[in-house]
């Protein structure tokens, strides 16, 4: 594995091209900074951070961010999706509704090349920004989400959703797994540089708001990820006692984890949530109405609509969400999208997992990516992520970085 302080030094901004060039190079960074800031605050759609991703994009424009041809599979794709996304609003008509759901997709779109994009250059210096603005993102998220968890302030039940924390999300399950790319980050440190009090204390901090969502999906997403990114790490190390060091670490974490979880059980509140939600069935999971049911009725929806239903139809015909992405890629785009989609994750997860084999500098931040990548295609089949802003950070940061690791080993094989 490449180390955090190697990774970061790799490569250096080219300030040569004169005084305009620095100046667009750092109104980038500056934007870059606070559009990732900004992507844990979604109280209201539009978020803040949709405008931003704009005026990132215009950023990128003046700073002369290039586009690799490498992405153009992912742009063509994204294009397939947005025009069977299209196609399907023809079953609703003109429902402000549904015509806003399409314009978040063609947004989220844009944002997903945008940061493919910036990432695909291999620039050391914009990823370091990234993983600081998300890990102050993801600590001022928990700390609101402690806020209204403890009532610390008054009318602080505004970051709860049914005494669940939401923090500053709608949803205590898209909260939930935001939190899990900078556990990784900082866990990857840790093994890289050794223990630092200030990168534990802020894993337990992010630990324990992960915990305190009460989300299933996003406790299982953080297992899947963060095993995947270890199993990444040994195989990746040659050395016997980096790789003892790593096994060690991953115990020790096990451990650490299951304390900070027994500590906050002591909480009566905490303990009482808890074995409501750690039931393997919930209520809604069953019955006629059920989770489950409702995908089997899914699965005869999509055959009997190749141009999808539209936004929003299958819960207004059906009473609920059939909380599966892969089926909603379907039943909202059509055959068209919803394949496109599944073609996306499915490039994605093959692309990543080449990549993440090649030692290359800014290796840690696409290990990274691609397990928390994994964790959340699995946690969409039990819930829609299709309009998950840390998603297609995720999947802009793998096509990116893998472009900028195939470019760095042409440039060492030359």
């Amino acid at each position: 594995m490449i180390s955090a302080s190697t990774s970061e030094s790799a490569f250096a901004i080219d300030g040569s091209n004169g005084p305009f060039a620095v100046v667009a190079e750092r109104l980038l960074n500056f934007a870059l900074f606070i559009t990732i800031l900004a992507s844990s605050f979604v109280f209201v759609e539009p978020s803040p951070h949709d405008a931003l991703i704009f005026i990132l994009l215009l950023t990128c424009v003046t700073a002369h961010v290039g586009f690799d041809r490498k992405l153009v599979p992912l742009l063509l794709l994204l294009l397939l999706w947005l025009i069977g996304g299209s196609l399907s609003l023809i079953q609703v008509g003109n429902e402000e509704k549904a015509i806003q759901y399409l314009g978040t997709s063609f947004y989220l779109s844009v944002a997903a090349i945008t940061f493919a994009c910036l990432f695909s250059e291999g620039n050391a210096v914009r990823l370091a920004i990234m993983r600081r603005a998300y890990i102050l993102a993801a600590v001022v998220a928990t700390a609101t989400g402690y806020v209204g968890f403890f009532h610390l302030l008054p009318g602080s039940d505004v970051f709860l959703a049914n005494e669940r924390v939401s923090a500053t999300f709608k949803d205590p399950n898209v909260y939930g797994p935001f939190l899990i790319y900078p556990m990784l980050l900082i866990s990857m440190e840790l093994v890289t540089r050794g223990l630092r009090v200030s990168s534990l204390a802020a894993l337990a901090f992010l630990l324990s708001g992960l915990f305190l969502s009460f989300s299933r999906g996003a406790w299982a997403n953080f297992a899947v990820s963060l095993t995947i990114c270890f199993v990444i790490m040994l195989a990746m190390t040659r050395d016997p006692r980096m790789r003892g060091r790593i096994a060690l670490l991953g115990v020790g974490a096990v451990v650490a984890a299951a304390l900070l979880v027994i500590a906050l059980m002591s909480i009566d509140s905490v303990y009482q949530l808890f074995l409501d939600r750690a039931k393997a069935i919930q209520p809604y999971d069953i019955g006629p109405g059920g989770r489950f049911s409702l995908q089997q009725l899914a699965l005869n929806a999509i055959l009997d609509h190749p141009n999808g239903m539209g936004p929003f139809e299958f819960a207004r015909v059906f009473g609920l969400q059939q909380h599966n992405v892969y089926l909603q890629g379907f039943l909202v785009y059509g055959w068209l999208g919803g394949a496109a989609y599944m073609t996306i994750v499915a490039v994605t997860l093959v692309l990543g997992l080449t990549a993440v084999r090649v030692t290359a500098p800014l290796q840690n931040y696409l290990v990274a990516a691609f397990a928390a990548f994994v964790g959340e295609v699995c946690e969409g089949l039990i819930v829609d992520t299709d309009h998950w802003r840390h998603f297609f950070l995720l999947l802009g940061l793998i096509w990116g970085l893998t472009a900028a690791t195939i470019n760095y080993q042409r440039q060492f094989r030359s």
